[in-house]
């Protein structure tokens, strides 16, 4: 069926606003189906866990059952230690004092650590000791440690 037009052929208002609604509509089933499509497949249980990010070559300290290991590292200023969570649970890294986080704020760049990730401290530059401590169990000895910074 052919489309309303005017003498020069250009389609009426009327005709460009219903196929304007059609089409919208056919978008919009679409953004539906697709997203009925990528729920069905994401709650199957068929995909893979996320691989652990590999740790990287510098200084690390690794989160998993029993602690963090190791409690006390040493490194040289300016260098970055990088926090690797092998552990079941979410751990959020964070610089001593608690609640406050002010003795070393590039601790605090790591942060939340998810089962399976890793996350830098940004530079450690002054020369001391830096504690550190799971803001979520700050009373817990095992994922409490130190920094030494020489």
């Amino acid at each position: 069926m052919p489309r309303p037009s005017n003498a020069a052929g250009v389609p009426t208002r009327a005709a460009r606003r219903r196929a304007g609604r059609r089409n919208g509509a056919a978008t919009l089933a679409a953004a539906a189906l697709l997203l009925l499509a990528a729920c069905r497949s994401g709650s199957s249980g068929g995909g893979t866990a996320p691989s652990p990010t590999p740790p990287s070559s510098g200084p690390t300290v690794t989160l998993s059952t029993p602690g963090a290991d190791p409690k006390t590292l040493q490194i040289s200023p300016g260098s970055q230690v990088t926090f690797v969570n092998n552990d079941s649970r979410s751990h959020f890294i964070a610089s001593d004092p608690h609640p406050d986080h002010t003795d070393c704020p590039a601790i605090n760049q790591v942060g939340l650590l998810g089962p399976g990730q890793s996350r830098q401290t940004g530079n450690l530059n002054v020369v001391r000791t830096c504690g550190y401590h799971d803001h979520d169990n700050p009373l817990d000895a095992r994922w409490q440690g130190q920094i030494v910074v020489r």
